[in-house]
């Protein structure tokens, strides 16, 4: 596959994987705001859910850099 349709997957697949990763993410945020679990809680949540999305993020980029095969 060449590097400009790895590209255009890639970005097609980032885009719909943050997407729902948001939304996702806004619901259990709601349910944690819900059950009142703390500031420590949300703060907890919060850092884990701002920074869980990063490693599939890495491994799309780094699968969208790939030289071409020769």
């Amino acid at each position: 596959m060449k590097i400009r349709t790895r590209k255009l997957l890639g970005t097609i697949a980032a885009v719909s994987f943050l997407t729902i990763y948001c939304l996702v993410a806004m619901v259990i945020g709601n349910a944690i705001m819900v059950r009142h679990v703390g500031g420590f809680g949300e703060a907890a949540f919060f850092v884990i859910a701002g920074l869980a999305w990063l490693p599939p993020a890495m491994l799309l980029v780094r699968w969208m850099q790939r030289p071409d095969p020769q």
